[in-house]
């Protein structure tokens, strides 16, 4: 008997400290693009300055390392995910991901991300206008969109031009999520290198 009181009040003792200790913290999640879709390639260069595709800007919550998502179908509300993160903050990882398909492409001799300022060069600059994860009835799609400026060694803008795209998720699962943003960002930089291909195109021909 007594056996039995032990084992009841051992059992009673292990669910009690159960009840109190606190909810295990999720493992925090980084997350990167796929390897980007390539972009048409030049037979040779477009451009005989070399280009140089500055870091991204990004205001408030853009700036950030977390995954930014919807609350309500017009986006109007925003918030981060605390434990998915981005491996590399958006406004860095989209100048490396534009510096790459840029270079592939074949567009100029020379694509960096970083120059002297003395040299002579097409400087691209980027600002984040939207980067976000949106809610909709047939599942999730992502919505984003960059200001995007190319600017001559005068300072003088030759594209001045918001770039956006949207893309629906496979799946909810946040993997779908980042695969669906990797489609949307190709989409619209694809845009953005065809505006920058014409206008290379004709200052090589003039």
């Amino acid at each position: 008997m007594k056996k039995i009181v032990a084992q009841v009040l051992t059992a009673l003792s292990l669910l009690a400290l159960a009840a109190c200790s606190p909810p295990a913290v999720p493992d925090v999640t980084y997350y990167r693009l796929p390897a980007p879709a390539p972009l048409p390639h030049a037979d040779k260069p477009l451009s005989l300055l070399p280009v140089e595709v500055e870091v991204f800007s990004g205001e408030g919550i853009y700036a950030e390392q977390a995954l930014i998502y919807s609350t309500t179908p017009d986006a109007g509300a925003l918030r981060t995910y605390h434990y998915q993160l981005w491996s590399t903050p958006p406004s860095r990882d989209m100048q490396t991901r534009l510096t790459l398909m840029l270079r592939d492409s074949g567009i100029a001799t020379l694509v960096t991300d970083r120059l002297p300022a003395s040299t002579q060069a097409l400087r691209v600059h980027g600002r984040i206008l939207r980067y976000e994860r949106l809610k909709r009835d047939a599942g999730f799609e992502v919505a984003v969109a960059f200001e995007m400026r190319v600017e001559q060694d005068n300072g003088e803008p030759v594209i001045e031009q918001t770039y956006a795209a949207q893309a629906a998720a496979a799946d909810a699962s946040i993997d779908g999520t980042v695969r669906a943003f990797g489609a949307a960002v190709d989409q619209a930089f694809a845009r953005f290198y065809g505006d920058l291909a014409a206008l290379t195109k004709d200052a090589h021909a003039g």
